[in-house]
């Protein structure tokens, strides 16, 4: 089927930065700046929404803005893949824009307005990477989230935070630069385009005759290239980008920045080079390999994070590339269960930095040592960071579940009892660093220093902030109980 060519895949990505701008233009009505980033938010989920039905029924959506040069343009493109991230991230940019109210005025950050402005551009861009159409168009929005979110993570402007966003941009610019750059340069010469092919996944848009030599090259400067996505050793920014308020982290892990990461670099496996030829070349089970080395060695090093962001932040290197080594397994059902992580990660994970979050506005509390007994004072956070936690493990009826048993039924696919064994060890080590946590929250004792033994819920500040998380929670379970919206959307374009 045709696509329908449409300025509506514009609506997405121009929402938001449009919203950027009246926020920068009422910066000194904090009231009417935080509505107007609260309606913006709304309106792109409606944008996208209102694309879905033509999606979900076998449909897609096309315009090309400006062709640049034969084969390179900046054209846009949603299908089923676009539709998931996009859906997800517009959604949660909702909640999350509830949640910054509580969360910036209740430690009264400076800076409010830069704030608000560079996170409603950062999803922007997001937007214009799930419509991109090309490599080009992809690659052009995945550098606007670089840009956009250094100030983010240089937020506070003291010492780590300048450090912080130094090696964040470094290696974000360096990657891109050094690998994307030429990746581009190889495919063009030997397809004549930059264009995804979205008729299928199987096969990519190289020609038998090309190289494989550059081929594989080409697919191996893509992998490494988009460094958002967190694969080992290119991870070292993201922990280090915890400097950020945690309403950035959240973007930062679950939203956004790592989400462009690898939702481009399945686009890349899947419309650029194709199952096919990934099975043929051997880079297929290459990845695998190389993200399950990521998975494992994130997991373990998680467990000695004492900092309840920093074990996040390894856990969160760990679970992107359960997205990728489905993808990577190339079999239907694993590749059902890496895109199906995209959303179930996403609604997760922002829900254990919101939690977090909560955590310091309401406590001061960062270090896991410090929380015994706070799961009595904090009750709907905590349950809401077990939900999230459970989801994490893989444990039903949470949505994490589902994504791990389809990785695990791809595993068996394909008689691979090595990718298997790190699924069921990966999960082990998951709650080998979450359980505790919950535990101490519930079971432990409270610090000698603390005083006072009432909710720390009942502040208006802190109440904006338990909100989006016991939604985002409840969703994870939802989703876990209900998978097929998402299900059925990504097997759309999987064809299982």
């Amino acid at each position: 089927m045709e696509p329908i060519i449409t300025s509506k895949v514009l609506l997405a990505t121009l929402i938001p930065m449009v919203t950027a701008a009246l926020v920068m233009a009422t910066g000194r009505s904090p009231n009417l700046r935080e509505s107007i980033s609260f309606v913006g938010a709304v309106l792109t989920f409606i944008s996208v929404m209102l694309l879905a039905p033509g999606v979900l029924s076998g449909g897609a959506y096309a315009l090309n803005l400006i062709t640049l040069y034969p084969g390179i343009s900046v054209s846009f493109y949603l299908d089923p893949l676009g539709l998931v991230f996009a859906g997800t991230a517009s959604f949660l940019w909702i909640l999350a824009s509830i949640y910054c109210i509580g969360y910036m005025r209740g430690l009264d950050e400076h800076a409010q307005t830069r704030f608000y402005v560079c996170y409603a551009v950062s999803v922007g861009a997001a937007m214009g990477a799930a419509f991109s159409a090309n490599l080009f168009t992809l690659y052009l929005f995945y550098e606007i989230v670089s840009i956009f979110t250094y100030p983010l993570v240089m937020h506070h402007q003291d010492k780590e935070g300048y450090e912080g966003a130094r090696k964040y941009i470094i290696y974000l610019m360096f990657t891109s630069k050094a690998m994307l750059l030429p990746a581009m340069a190889i495919i063009y010469v030997l397809t004549g385009t930059l264009d995804f092919n979205m008729s299928g996944i199987s096969g990519g848009i190289f020609p038998p005759e090309a190289d494989r030599m550059m081929v594989i090259i080409a697919y191996l400067l893509c992998l490494f290239g988009f460094a958002k996505a967190g694969i080992m050793p290119l991870h070292n920014w993201l922990p280090d980008a915890m400097v950020a308020p945690t309403p950035v982290s959240a973007l930062l892990h679950a939203v956004v920045v790592v989400k462009v990461g690898v939702f481009s670099i399945c686009r890349v496996m899947l419309s650029l080079f194709g199952i096919d030829l990934l099975d043929v070349t051997g880079m297929g089970m290459f990845t695998a390999y190389v993200v399950s080395f990521t998975i494992i060695t994130a997991s373990i090093i998680a467990l000695t994070q004492t900092n309840l962001k920093a074990r996040l932040a390894y856990s969160t290197v760990s679970q992107l590339s359960y997205i990728v080594l489905g993808v990577a397994m190339l079999t239907p059902h694993a590749i059902t269960g890496g895109l199906l992580h995209i959303a179930n990660h996403a609604f997760a994970k922002i829900t254990l930095f919101f939690c977090a979050g909560c955590i310091f506005v309401a406590s001061g509390k960062k270090d896991i040592s410090e929380m015994g007994g706070l799961g009595w004072r904090m009750p709907f956070t905590m349950a809401a960071f077990a939900l999230a936690s459970l989801s994490m493990i893989g444990v039903p009826p949470v949505s994490g579940f589902v994504s791990k048993w389809y990785l695990a039924l791809g595993a068996m696919d394909i008689s691979n009892m090595i990718l298997l064994a790190v699924l069921l060890v990966s999960s082990l080590l998951n709650a080998g660093y979450f359980v505790p946590i919950t535990f101490k929250a519930f079971f432990g004792t409270p610090p000698a220093t603390d005083s006072g033994s009432g909710s720390l819920e009942r502040q208006p500040l802190v109440l904006l902030m338990v909100v989006p998380l016991l939604i985002t929670g409840l969703i994870s379970v939802l989703i876990g109980i209900w998978p097929d919206l998402f299900l059925n959307t990504i097997k759309l374009m999987v064809g299982s």
